[in-house]
């Protein structure tokens, strides 16, 4: 009877430690379930396509080029969301606050311009300059109306972002610039 107990404890056990071990590997954003909606735009760009970016040959004098290159290969993960729609605005909204809350992203700065209220948030990395997630949500109401959710993650400095917005043309990049400069 021992032996069967520990049999099986150590089954256990070994299945416990599986299942901690290969959860961060399979673990899904919060915002996955925005993916593949009718009524919002999603750009997603995974590490695997920074690196492959990286790779690109650039001409050696073209300085904005190559400070674009260098921060391609700082970035983990972007994810784009944005809509017109006041139902699927309410889902970003209240998913982002949820989201904010539980993994502790301090705000950088609010902005309440033209209608569209804005929100950047960031956690920080290793020094004062370093972020190692930037979320920022653009709330858009009256002629405005579109609302934008973005999350980058990787190990870059806030300053780099407007060179990835521009080259990219992300829906937000205006603010971000605005944010980079305030925080210098």
């Amino acid at each position: 009877m021992k032996s069967i107990f520990l049999k099986n404890s150590k089954k256990l056990l070994l299945a416990l430690a599986f299942l901690l071990l290969s959860t961060p590997f399979f673990a899904q954003s919060a915002f996955d379930k925005f993916e593949g909606q009718d009524d919002i735009t999603a750009l997603i760009v995974n590490r695997k396509m920074f690196e492959l970016m990286s790779k690109v040959k650039v001409d050696a004098t073209d300085k904005e080029a190559q400070r674009y290159m260098n921060l391609i290969k700082k970035l983990d993960n972007l994810r784009v969301f944005s809509t017109a729609s006041s139902k699927a605005t309410i889902d970003l909204k209240l998913t982002a606050d949820k989201y904010v809350k539980s993994v502790g992203l301090e705000e950088l700065m609010r902005v309440n311009d033209s209608g569209k209220n804005i929100k950047i948030l960031v956690k920080s990395g290793s020094s004062d300059s370093q972020i190692k997630e930037l979320l920022m949500f653009i709330e858009g109401s009256g002629k405005t109306n579109q609302t934008v959710l973005m999350s980058l993650t990787g190990d870059f400095d806030l300053n780099e972002i407007s060179i990835l917005t521009d080259k990219m043309k992300i829906p937000g990049g205006e603010e971000l610039k605005k944010a980079s400069k305030n925080n210098r």
